[in-house]
């Protein structure tokens, strides 16, 4: 079993920019989502995913991923997905000992950018950089299966 620890935060500038070391586009779509789980289909260049994450709010929750081949993510994508299918660039930015996640929406969830970290336990501390905005953790809005329901685009903001 598989336990993800995760804080999403907003951003309160863009200084994080200066200290990205990589960037990778994510194409993601959902197949289903119930009370219980989300089922996601993810592609970044030449490899796909299948994800399976419980539904808890909050900061850690099951998650279970599997490769899958690449055509039959497109298919998933292009048929199953609801819509709209997430993109995003996710920017990796490296403050020891953990590696900052920023993702860069677009297409409906443009103009909205969201950090996360990773951590290896629950209650795990971490440095919070000066880039670093509000915490959205419990916030239901920015997890990506809602977004592919209610678009940034659709918010009153």
């Amino acid at each position: 079993m598989a336990l993800e620890v995760e804080h999403k935060f907003l951003l309160a500038n863009d200084a994080w920019r200066d200290e990205v070391e990589d960037s990778v586009l994510y194409k993601q779509g959902y197949l289903s989502g119930s009370p219980l789980s989300s089922i996601r289909v993810r592609i970044s260049d030449s490899q796909a995913w299948l994800n399976i994450k419980s539904a808890t709010i909050g900061s850690h929750r099951l998650e279970f991923e599997y490769e899958i081949p690449l055509a039959d993510a497109e298919q998933l994508l292009a048929e199953l997905c609801h819509k709209p299918v997430i993109e995003k660039v996710r920017h990796f930015v490296r403050r020891e000992p953990h590696l900052w996640e920023i993702d860069e929406f677009l297409g409906d969830n443009q103009g909205l950018i969201v950090a996360e970290i990773e951590l290896s336990q629950i209650g795990e501390s971490f440095a919070k950089p000066a880039w670093l905005g509000q915490e959205v953790t419990d916030d239901l809005r920015y997890y990506n299966n809602n977004l592919a329901k209610n678009p940034f685009k659709d918010w009153d903001k």
